[in-house]
């Protein structure tokens, strides 16, 4: 049995398929393509680490315009289990200047939104011409504060995924495709916030 199959076998079922997750990528490809065509402004792709690595090299191989990527790593939690309210960023873009760019936040899932939001208006203080979000899952069951992505993937009900990108404990995320985590195996909520502080 492949080390794909064992992983696979923790999977209680496929929420988005290979095929599927081909086909979001590309409607939102030809979205943002057509979305900044006109725009006089350079076009910066930021990806969240680690989770939206691979959302983000499949849609900027589909974005047929001109772009340049950099990425970004925040955390808003602690030791613990549970946020500690303090956002930090863990790694800031390579490049120092922004200004005048239209920035595009690349996400792996939009939950409680808190970090996001927290991103975004540290990004705004550096004056890019205009920042938008885009996310290759929407989870609005979480979301704390009053934050929406302007490209949507796919909105999922309040479950655990994993699979494309997408984490429990540094696993999963070479999964081709997107799948629920049967609860044996994170073992309830207490272990999915575990997994949030250690992958966000």
């Amino acid at each position: 049995m492949s080390r794909t199959s064992d992983m696979s076998a923790d999977v209680e079922r496929v929420l988005l398929s290979e095929t599927q997750l081909k086909s979001i990528v590309a409607r939102i490809g030809r979205q943002i393509t057509e979305d900044y065509r006109d725009s006089a402004h350079p076009l910066i792709l930021v990806s969240v680490l680690k989770g939206s690595v691979v959302f983000m090299g499949d849609l900027m191989r589909v974005i047929d315009l001109p772009c340049y990527i950099d990425f970004m790593s925040v955390s808003s939690y602690g030791a613990g289990t549970t946020s500690s309210g303090v956002v930090k960023i863990v790694k800031d873009l390579d490049t120092n200047v922004i200004e005048g760019a239209d920035l595009l936040i690349v996400e792996d899932i939009l939950d409680s939104g808190k970090t996001l939001s927290y991103l975004k208006s540290v990004l705004l203080a550096r004056k890019p011409a205009s920042i938008r979000i885009c996310t290759l899952l929407d989870k609005p069951a979480r979301r704390t504060v009053d934050l929406q992505a302007d490209y949507v993937g796919a909105v999922i009900p309040d479950a655990f995924v994993v699979g494309y990108g997408l984490d429990y404990d540094e696993k999963y995320r070479n999964l081709p495709y997107i799948g629920i985590l049967k609860p044996c195996v994170y073992g309830g909520e207490e272990s999915e916030q575990k997994k949030e502080a250690t992958a966000r």
